[in-house]
């Protein structure tokens, strides 16, 4: 009888873990928060926090914008409700922009986030072994090469890069000028062995290494701007090592995930479920 109880609690607690939550019953966003200051720059998050005891997996959210435009509640935004119906906890952060601030600003400002989140773990009810890097674009590229690099305080559980340029040279191959986040980010312009030296030394695929956290990416096969290519040479990479890294492929996506749920893709699901599956 005692067993059979135990059963039966343990099948209510899952299936509350897995009810959606409606819209209207979430808490609402905590935003501007300042989770730290670079000379007279303040850097701020949003922070969404479930309802109920925690912790809870925890998800660390990086806008794009090519490394020069873009802020916290702008293009990664229509992943902020299925993750808090979900119920994870997440953030979503502002980062320094190029050309104001060069390589390496953004990527530190990233790490320095994780450090936040896990510092502060107890008080937004985060569970510090179940984080997860998502990013979009350049965000994408941001959370890619923190997942490689990370360790210790700034070690991640799981990434999720959506059409990142993981590999700066890949990018800019066969170009006669190197493209505009390229100048804004490092100063360069032309495509040489100097050049190349520098892009491949900010590229996830150059920091890729065995025993890294899993990865799931998500790109569009009619992406103009980052290539699908992009994506697939990454995965290859990453099993090569030994790692685990898995592809979904938007058919007839295009650069940015806005109009790929009116393309019939669930690729909201498919990210949601993932995330259970690999923080469980």
């Amino acid at each position: 009888m005692l067993q059979y109880t135990r059963i039966v609690c343990c099948l209510v607690m899952a299936l509350a873990v897995a009810r959606a939550i409606p819209a209207d019953e979430l808490p609402p966003l905590q935003k501007d928060i300042e989770y730290a200051k670079v000379g007279d720059v303040s850097l701020k998050l949003d922070a969404f926090v479930p309802a109920g005891e925690g912790p809870f997996p925890t998800c660390i959210l990086v806008h794009g914008g090519g490394f020069t435009k873009g802020t916290k509640q702008s293009y990664i935004t229509p992943i902020f409700e299925p993750l808090s119906k979900a119920g994870f906890v997440w953030f979503t952060i502002d980062y320094r922009l190029a050309p104001d601030h060069r390589w390496p600003a953004c990527a530190d400002d990233v790490q320095t986030a994780i450090r936040w989140v896990k510092a502060h773990a107890k008080e937004y009810k985060v569970d510090p072994k179940r984080i997860a890097l998502i990013g979009e674009s350049a965000g994408g590229h941001l959370v890619s090469y923190a997942g490689a690099v990370g360790k210790d305080d700034t070690s991640v559980a799981a990434v999720v890069p959506f059409y990142a340029p993981h590999d700066f040279v890949l990018q800019n191959e066969n170009k006669p000028m190197l493209g505009p986040s390229m100048v804004a980010l490092f100063n360069l312009t032309e495509p040489n062995d100097e050049s190349r030296k520098v892009m491949t030394a900010a590229s996830p695929s150059a920091k890729v290494h065995a025993k890294m956290p899993p990865y799931l990416l998500i790109h569009g096969d009619k992406d103009a701007q980052v290539p699908h290519e992009q994506s697939v040479r990454f995965q290859a990479l990453m099993k090569k090592h030994g790692n685990e890294c898995e592809l979904i492929t938007i058919p007839g996506g295009a650069h940015g995930m806005g109009k790929w749920k009116e393309g019939g893709s669930n690729y909201q699901e498919q990210m949601i479920a993932w995330l259970k599956k690999v923080l469980q």
